[in-house]
């Protein structure tokens, strides 16, 4: 129960600490490096505590009070005792610092670089952890909004003790089950295409290497609770303190206030190497940031995690230190890199609309006075969920994940880029050929792309790098020039499709298997919803338009089998001709809009 007591504790710590005095970078490190050190200094043998829901506690207003009280608190937190001097400086002000996630104009506070490039909200992911650790998640709700309210002496609530129906397409989240059985699990439905690649032999070309994630689509086909649909009775504590509350309360708001960027806004650091202040590229973009939705991700999946892992837990620096960096207990798809693959194993659409509705009532039930929920139906809070659930499944988990150019550290735009005129029909398919390796972390990704953006502006003496996207084999999407600009990928063809590259050269062997499907239905089919691609879109190789052996013999071939391949394009080079191409110069006066 040692981790509970830390959590506890180092969440103990905010009632006493002034905002504003942190000294260290704010980095997922440096909170695994202040857990460490709690874990150091706590005594196994102190009475144990929850620990996340204080996190939530010290906020001085506002519906999470009453309601993260309502789900997590289980033990008196008068008894724990603790010297914040015991403590550094530098952890004290990170912990307040990071404590509560909060936007203000532009500012994102609360939110930490992880070591894969994504931002962090720190508040659901400890919010998750404890949910996590109190291990009974179904949570009854209360009968009628009268019921006393917790601070006037309320018993806590009653748990069940098992969880609610969260499928588990991935052996990891089944096989973790403290009882050694699985919960009601079904299989992941395929992609709205026959053509999933798990639902695919392996082909002899796919590394053996590559993280054994779950590749799969988030089922959208939940269709809205009928009228006569009753009430939800009880909720998930976990998904609702990480994920449902919060995405409930959003669209209570209405999307109509938001920007285009809907949810998963996302912003830039001031620096990668000690970062100190995140900001959003929209500030009228949802509250559900990219940074709250990785949180609550990251939360709900370890918490999962936590919840079906008998003791002894292993402590929580450990956990997320793996979580983090290679992958949890050797797993190498369990890692943030894949959070979204992973939250699409976890839980289903309708499952996800279900504790957004009972979210909702909880909140109404426990807060009558409530501005946003007061006279509002079930009828209307169940419109509200499905909403909610179709959103969040189709634009943040039908999406990839994209590291906008800030954070390669990408140099700037040389000249006034053009504008595409969207949408548009094709996606063109390449391989960088150099670097031939593929990049697998994020250090090593976004050193390729600057040294591909700088060969492509100094040597070639373009604008910027050529291609639209470029795909890494870290479960990332790095965007180049981006969905609106015309790119320098594919001559002759520039204006009319996005240039998508993998790192790496594909003439013998494939891209990881996440990659492949990223390219083949999740970027496409995110640009499609968007408005920036076709829906009668076409996919071509490199080679089919340009003299080139390019996207390379093993990745074209498997490009052929594809649905949307323009299979009456036909390859425009032979091998010797291609041969004899790479062999000459480059061009001393390369158009800045065409790649080679």
């Amino acid at each position: 129960m040692v981790a509970q007591d830390i959590l506890w504790i180092l969440l103990g710590l905010l009632l006493r600490l002034e905002p504003g005095t942190a000294t260290l970078p704010l980095l997922m490190d440096s909170v695994i490096q202040a857990l460490a050190e709690l874990e150091q200094k706590v005594p196994a043998t102190i009475a144990s505590h929850t620990a996340s829901a204080l996190l939530l506690f010290a906020q001085d207003s506002g519906p999470h009070d009453v309601l993260h009280r309502f789900l997590l608190e289980q033990w008196n937190i008068k008894d724990t005792r603790l010297d914040p001097q015991q403590l550094s400086s530098e952890f004290q002000g990170l912990i307040k610092d990071v404590a509560q996630h909060g936007i203000r104009g532009r500012q994102e506070y609360g939110v930490v670089l992880a070591p894969d490039g994504s931002t962090v909200a720190v508040e659901p992911l400890l919010a998750g952890l404890e949910a996590g650790l109190q291990g009974n998640r179904v949570v009854s709700l209360p009968l009628d909004s009268t019921e006393a309210p917790l601070d006037t002496g309320a018993a806590f609530p009653d748990t069940g003790t098992g969880v609610l129906d969260i499928r588990a397409a991935s052996p990891r989240f089944r096989d973790a089950s403290p009882d050694g059985t699985s919960s009601d699990v079904r299989a992941m439905p395929p992609n709205n295409r026959a053509t999933d690649l798990d639902d695919k032999p392996t082909s002899p070309g796919v590394r053996s290497s590559s993280p054994d994630v779950p590749v799969t689509s988030p089922d959208v086909q939940a269709s809205s609770p009928s009228a006569k649909a009753k009430s939800p009775t009880t909720v998930d504590s976990l998904l609702v303190v990480t994920l449902a509350r919060d995405l409930g309360l959003a669209f209570l708001q209405g999307p109509q206030t938001w920007s285009h960027s809907g949810l998963g806004t996302e912003g830039c650091w001031d620096q990668l190497s000690a970062p100190r202040t995140f900001t959003l590229s929209d500030s009228g973009a949802s509250p559900i940031t990219m940074a709250f939705l990785n949180g609550a991700l990251d939360g709900a999946l370890l918490g999962d995690y936590l919840s079906r892992t008998p003791e002894p837990r292993p402590s929580l620096s450990h956990l997320l230190n793996q979580y983090y960096g290679a992958g949890v207990a050797g797993d190498s798809g369990l890692r943030s890199n894949f959070r979204r693959q992973n939250a699409a194993a976890l839980t289903s659409a309708p499952t996800l609309t279900q504790q957004i509705w009972g979210a909702l009532v909880l909140l109404q039930r426990l807060e009558p006075t409530h501005p946003q929920l007061q006279g509002m139906s079930q009828e209307q809070l169940a419109e509200v969920a499905t909403n909610a659930t179709k959103e969040f499944t189709e634009a943040f988990l039908g999406c990839p994940a994209i590291h906008p150019r800030c954070r390669w550290g990408a140099a700037p735009y040389r000249g006034s880029p053009r504008p595409l005129q969207l949408p548009l029909k094709f996606l063109y398919v390449h391989h960088t050929y150099l670097p031939a390796p593929p990049c697998t972390d994020f250090a090593r990704c976004t050193a390729d792309m600057r040294s591909m953006q700088r060969f492509h502006q100094d040597t070639r003496g373009w604008d910027d790098i050529g291609y639209s996207f470029v795909i890494g084999s870290d479960g990332y999407v790095y965007e180049g020039r981006g969905w609106h600009w015309v790119g320098a990928h594919t001559l002759g063809h520039n204006t009319r499709g996005f240039g998508v590259a993998f790192v790496g050269n594909y003439t013998a062997e494939l891209p990881a298997k996440a990659a492949l499907h990223t390219v083949q239905d999740l970027l496409p089919g995110c640009a499609v919803r968007a408005g920036l691609l076709r829906p009668d879109y076409e996919l071509l190789g490199h080679r089919q338009l340009v003299r080139t052996d390019c996207p390379g013999d093993a990745l074209f071939s498997l490009l052929r089998t594809w649905p949307r391949f323009a299979a009456n394009v036909k390859p425009r080079t032979a091998r010797r001709a291609s041969r004899r191409s790479r062999k000459e110069p480059p061009p001393t006066n390369v158009p800045a809009t065409d790649l080679q």
